[in-house]
């Protein structure tokens, strides 16, 4: 079992029990997915490129991501139907686990002058969102190997419908948020 979710079951679960006095564990908010998706923009319509991005994404998530294609052609974008327009994997269980671990303890301290995340990035139903300017501050990627470099984001799928809640797991979890 991994870490994380050792730390969920033994610590934050009781934790939060007690400070919302839930009746009942299966009311505690828990993380279901995560999912972590990049934007391909009109330059990155080489295959070696986007190659490089499907590698780089499954370096990150240990898991092959899916393509997103665009439906139709909209000539203001210069956007052909079919056309690959961004990347997306969703995580769940272990691999969910296994990732936010070492999204929080290894790949956000590695961020230059980092002080803690936005705490506004919570939206009305709990979820909590971060985007990334570029994918070089996780360690698994060898940074001599990178084409071009982008952004990333990911989503942070929270069954809570408050954000006190959702911030009062992610606290729990680890997350360094930003002190205002």
């Amino acid at each position: 079992m991994q870490r994380l979710k050792l730390l969920y079951i033994d610590e934050v679960v009781p934790y939060m029990t007690k400070l919302f006095s839930y009746k009942n564990i299966h009311e505690v908010p828990k993380i279901t997915k995560v999912i972590v998706n990049k934007a391909l923009n009109e330059s990155c319509q080489n295959k070696k490129i986007i190659d490089s991005f499907i590698n780089e994404m499954n370096l990150i998530t240990c898991q092959y991501p899916k393509i997103s294609r665009s439906r139709k052609a909209i000539a203001n974008f210069k956007l052909k139907k079919k056309t690959p327009i961004g990347l997306y994997v969703t995580l769940r269980d272990e691999k969910m686990y296994s990732f936010l671990d070492r999204l929080i303890n290894i790949s956000l301290p590695r961020i230059r002058d980092f002080q803690g995340v936005n705490i506004q990035s919570f939206d009305e139903h709990g979820n909590y969102n971060l985007g990334f300017i570029e994918q070089i501050m996780f360690a698994d990627i060898d940074l001599d190997k990178i084409v071009k470099v982008s952004g990333i984001n990911i989503t942070i799928c929270i069954n809570s419908k408050k954000k006190d809640q959702s911030y009062t797991l992610l606290k729990g979890l680890g997350v360094p948020f930003k002190m205002n």
